[in-house]
């Protein structure tokens, strides 16, 4: 199962070494998305991808929330005005929307879980690539109303932080965005990897 989108994104300014896997570097969080069903069945293994990232104690502090945009689902116009404004503008065309949400502490003794945002970060790359490898782009956000989320999807505060929402669909052309984000639609470079690796 692949989706196919018209436009190609141009990911020349990006330099991987030679043997590392397009899949990682032509990871990218787009915005411009047009409105498309993804059927269970893909869902169900993308979401499936974050199941089995590592976590300490096998703790697994993750959870996914999410509401796909759907004819007679109610919940992604509730999902969306949780976003931010600047993200509600481009996030309405995604084909789900979404909150991780981290529980705070281990089950095995109530002790606080320090990983737990690490690990939530590893299920969500899982996630965004299993995305991937279905021609399906991700877009992670921490522009969203932390406060109102905890309300409006009943999470206690007090045993599970919201990490960030996100967006999950078909990849559009820039020119269906705003013409005030259009140039920024483009995927960013990276770092050489000599300035994140120091080799002793």
């Amino acid at each position: 199962m692949r989706f196919k989108s018209h436009y190609v994104p141009d990911f020349s300014n990006r330099n991987p070494e030679p043997i590392t896997n397009k899949l990682f570097s032509e990871r990218w969080s787009p915005r411009a998305f047009k409105k498309a069903t993804i059927p269970s069945v893909a869902l169900e293994a993308i979401f499936d991808a974050a199941r089995w990232s590592p976590s300490c104690f096998n703790e697994q502090p993750w959870q996914f929330i999410t509401a796909t945009a759907e004819a007679q689902n109610t919940h992604f116009e509730r999902f969306l005005k949780l976003l931010v404004g600047a993200n509600q503008v481009w996030a309405k065309n995604a084909s789900l929307l979404g909150f991780i949400v981290a529980k705070r502490c281990f089950a095995r003794n109530d002790k606080t879980n320090p990983s737990a945002n690490f690990d939530c970060g590893s299920a969500w790359m899982a996630m965004s690539l299993q995305a991937n490898l279905f021609g399906l782009f991700s877009h992670a956000m921490a522009g969203i109303k932390y406060d109102e989320i905890y309300t409006a999807l009943n999470i206690d505060a007090d045993s599970h932080e919201v990490i960030c929402g996100f967006a999950l669909g078909v990849l559009d052309t820039p020119d269906s965005l705003p013409e005030a984000i259009q140039d920024d639609e483009k995927p960013s470079s990276r770092k050489p990897l000599k300035e994140i690796w120091q080799q002793y």
